[in-house]
């Protein structure tokens, strides 16, 4: 997972620099109504709201939007109802990606998503063509100068993670879904630094990019697909080895 998780972690920095920030607010507000909508207001007893909000804090969006955009889920405040769902396909090399759709257009969705993988060598697949190569897990990335990896391995394990792998210049803490918020919420206690905290879909196999051009070729269409305003995330297996991700930054 360490080509995925690198672009993940660069992928956060430059959201968070630039223009973008319209849009990851956007994704973010949607991702509040919809799990106020499924599972009630109350960030207590709804830990998928609870997570939302938690993002949302994390790019410093404002109270009251966060409050308006859970009252719009809830019914409170009129507002757009999202539907979910997902899409699946190819990139060059043969990547599988897998798409996380929230739109009030299923038909703009289906044809715009169709569009950019003809355009950067992907096919749109059918369901369930590839999403049976990931799982949901919980996702922390530390850079190695931040601890040692027997220190984070007993802090990790200890709050309930799964594993602590090594990602060449990065650790990455590995949890289930459930655990994710437990163990981020005691990384958050003691005040260590990581680059990177989600819940994510970490493939079981890896495809190795081993020559730039591909690499290329992949990120431009995880960007194009990025850049579509139905589109939550965006997950791949692939892995690009550090030198040749650098050499593209």
């Amino acid at each position: 997972m360490s080509g995925h998780s690198k672009w993940a972690t660069i992928r956060h920095k430059k959201g968070a620099a630039d223009a973008k920030r319209g849009k990851v607010f956007t994704r973010l507000i949607k991702e509040l109504m919809v799990a106020a909508r499924m599972g009630g207001g109350n960030p207590d007893g709804n830990p998928r709201l609870r997570a939302a909000v938690l993002a949302a804090k994390a790019e410093n969006m404002p109270k009251d939007n966060i409050d308006r955009a859970i009252k719009k889920g809830t019914g409170e405040l009129e507002g757009v109802n999202y539907e979910e769902f997902s899409y699946e396909g190819y990139g060059p090399a043969g990547v599988a990606v897998l798409i996380d759709i929230m739109t009030d257009n299923r038909n703009r969705a289906a044809s715009e998503i169709r569009h950019v993988f003809s355009r950067n060598n992907g096919n749109l697949g059918e369901a369930g063509c590839v999403a049976w190569m990931f799982n949901k897990k919980g996702s922390i990335v530390l850079d190695k100068k931040i601890m040692a990896e027997e220190e984070l391995m007993e802090l990790a394990l200890e709050a309930g993670a799964e594993d602590v792998q090594d990602q060449e210049d990065q650790f990455e803490v590995i949890t289930a879904p459930e655990e994710f918020l437990n163990v981020k919420s005691v990384f958050d206690e003691k005040g260590i630094v990581y680059e990177l905290a989600e819940v994510t879909m970490a493939p079981q196999t890896t495809v190795k990019i081993e020559d730039a051009k591909t690499a290329q070729q992949i990120l431009k269409l995880m960007d194009a697909l990025e850049d579509q305003d139905d589109v939550q995330n965006v997950y791949a297996n692939f892995d690009i080895p550090d030198q040749i991700m650098e050499s593209l930054e």
